[in-house]
């Protein structure tokens, strides 16, 4: 079998309802890893909070967060495969003027090191961590670095306004996706930025064929990541827009381990199913 790129989605997908990882998912994932091929989680989230999965599942290896906008190796700052697109600080401050007049619950920006909100006291949401303390942030704050992506928390039948407005207000000069599952989430992050980008990048990096590229997820940010990969996985549990373009479907939720189980089957792990 020829080297696979293997590009796992984090929510809905690698993780449990629990946002937890699996011991079966921990020991498919190695298994695969130990065949000889690529595994890299391709997530919406910022790094400090997709930071304790990369950790728990110690693959080594590049991890995509920002729906592609950054994508590296950790402890490596070097690395020569390594990028990272930003937002205009202008744009960021403007938008968050701008977000007083949405709908939109709470406003996080996103930056490499810092975290800036316009609330002192973050809602209890497993995407930032209980002791995370945030820059309050208005339109005259001095931002300390290039924001990488702005986070739009708000209920599900909110986004299609928000996002309309947002998208008037600056056309093309953004792009605008969904995530996060129980806690709905409009990111802002730069233009022609999506996670296909980060799996051509990486495949042609370890120089992986397109057909040899293996994706799963299960929500509206993982469109083009589906679409792009050789093979496209659709979570059993995911968007049906997503499964209307998928290669396959696993049989399996995220909440069964379904991930795990379609790799033991593409891969034949005998091993870690027999102990499943």
């Amino acid at each position: 079998m020829e080297k696979k790129l293997i590009a796992i989605d984090l929510d809905g997908t690698t993780l449990n309802n629990n946002s937890e990882l699996t011991q079966e998912t921990i020991d498919t994932l190695h298994a695969v890893k130990n065949l000889g091929h690529e595994v890299a989680i391709v997530t919406g989230r910022p790094y400090r909070n997709s930071k304790q999965y990369y950790d728990q599942l110690n693959l080594g290896g590049p991890i995509a967060n920002f729906n592609g906008a950054l994508c590296h190796i950790p402890g490596m700052p070097d690395w020569d495969g390594k990028y990272h697109i930003t937002l205009d600080s202008e744009f960021v401050l403007d938008l968050v003027a701008f977000n007083k007049t949405l709908p939109v619950d709470y406003l996080m920006v996103e930056g490499m090191e810092l975290v800036y909100s316009n609330m002192e006291e973050l809602p209890e949401c497993p995407y930032y961590p209980k002791d995370q303390k945030p820059i309050v942030i208005d339109k005259n704050t001095k931002l300390k670095e290039q924001p990488t992506a702005v986070a739009l928390f708000s209920d599900v039948e909110k986004q299609p306004e928000i996002k309309s407005k947002i998208l008037d207000r600056y056309d093309n000069d953004i792009e605008i996706r969904t995530w996060g599952g129980s806690f709905p989430c409009l990111e802002v992050i730069s233009p022609g930025i999506h996670k296909a980008k980060a799996i051509e990048h990486l495949s042609r990096y370890f120089g992986i064929k397109q057909e040899n590229i293996l994706a799963f997820g299960d929500e509206d940010n993982d469109m083009e990541m589906i679409e792009y990969a050789g093979h496209g996985v659709a979570m059993k549990n995911g968007i049906e827009e997503l499964k209307n373009i998928a290669n396959a479907i696993t049989p399996f939720t995220n909440d069964e381990n379904g991930l795990a189980k379609y790799l033991q089957e593409y891969f034949d792990i005998q091993d870690v199913r027999n102990r499943a």
